[in-house]
């Protein structure tokens, strides 16, 4: 398969580069970069992938598949004209800025029957799959409180800009990940803290997410500080607690990949293995292994097999409706119903929440 990248800073060149060129069946042939030194520095890490200046070109040269990676104010666009072409299209999440833009993207790939998937990669990092075992053994009995962050300083080197703010750039994956381990949402409460003098870029945030089924989600995020504790999920029989990232990030930015690492790639040392607490008794859970790379595999099957894609493209709706309620929540102080801020066309959101249900975790 042959893929084209859109978009070589950030996320494009610590991520999805060194993710599609380590795939079995896929080859990187192409990469939009935005100024010479994206494009010197292409030709150093991948000689023979070629660059181009912009999305026409790439697209002109022959591709069977486009990956958008660029800043989110310049995704819509992208996506749109990707599909228009009929071109099958991954882009990093969140989809769009705004649930409208979101659910525009999603209609235009549906009439045209062309495959959209959001990339959300964290459902496969090492502790979402760790605590999703743990809960199909029934390990933690009934979850009262999910606790999730992801707390950074250096934004960049994460691959993050800021100018559409923390809420959309973090919590489109803490959400996700919640509407994966405990389903849809009923009701939503948001708090965010702005840099002086401008009320559109949160720097850092908190949710709290009440679902049907009774589990509470409490998410945050900051690009003011690190914090030690990434998940805390409090059940009726034991607690789990996990401390520091999932380490695939890392890896990829030390020159690591599925490819180099092979078996090992996604696991964890046992020193940042989590904690299982019953009462009085503490013990490590061995981790299972972060797989960011079998996204990509899962994308690779559904386009030349037919299965199903990683993440469907109505999934990313019920995550961005819940953004939507935050945003509002924090600015009205109120708690709200997803429902309140959704046109989800052709299916209520609780339907699209029902079916952001990915096969891979087998959480009942």
């Amino acid at each position: 398969m042959r893929i084209g990248l859109v978009g070589y800073a950030g996320l494009g060149r610590l991520l999805q580069a060194p993710l599609i060129a380590s795939i079995p069946g896929a080859q990187l042939v192409g990469v939009v970069c935005g100024s010479p030194t994206q494009h010197a520095e292409l030709t150093r890490a991948y000689p023979g992938v070629v660059g181009h200046p912009d999305l026409g070109s790439l697209i002109a040269a022959g591709v069977d598949s486009l990956v958008i990676a660029t800043p989110l104010g310049e995704r819509p666009a992208q996506v749109r004209e990707a599909l228009r072409r009929d071109l099958p299209v991954v882009c990093a999440a969140p989809l769009a800025s705004t649930l409208a833009e979101a659910e525009d993207l999603v209609a235009l790939a549906e009439r045209r029957g062309v495959p959209l998937c959001v990339q959300q990669l964290r459902r496969w990092d090492s502790d979402l799959l760790t605590l999703a075992r743990l809960l199909r053994e029934k390990r933690l009995g009934r979850v009262r409180l999910f606790e999730s962050r992801l707390q950074l300083t250096d934004l960049a080197a994460a691959g993050l800009g800021t100018e559409a703010g923390l809420l959309l750039e973090l919590g489109s994956h803490l959400v996700d990940q919640a509407l994966l381990l405990f389903g849809p949402v009923e009701r939503v409460y948001a708090e965010a803290q702005f840099p002086r003098g401008d009320p559109a870029r949160e720097r850092e945030f908190f949710l709290s997410l009440r679902h049907r089924s009774g589990e509470v989600s409490h998410l945050s995020g900051s690009g003011l500080q690190n914090c030690p504790q990434r998940l805390r999920v409090v059940g009726e029989r034991g607690v789990y607690s996990v401390d520091g990232l999932d380490g695939q990030a890392a890896a990829l930015r030390q020159g690591r990949t599925p490819r180099s690492e092979k078996a090992s790639w996604g696991a964890e040392e046992h020193q940042r293995w989590g904690w299982l607490s019953v009462g009085e008794e503490r013990s490590r859970v061995p981790s299972e292994r972060g797989r960011w790379d079998l996204f990509y595999q899962g994308w690779l099957a559904a386009l030349t097999q037919g299965a199903p894609l990683p993440v469907a493209a109505r999934e990313t709706l019920a995550c961005q409706a819940i953004l939507a309620a935050a945003r509002e929540s924090a600015r009205t102080g109120e708690s709200l119903a997803p429902e309140a801020v959704a046109r989800v066309p052709e299916a209520s959101l609780a339907d699209t929440q029902e079916r952001a249900r990915p096969s891979h975790l087998h959480v009942e």
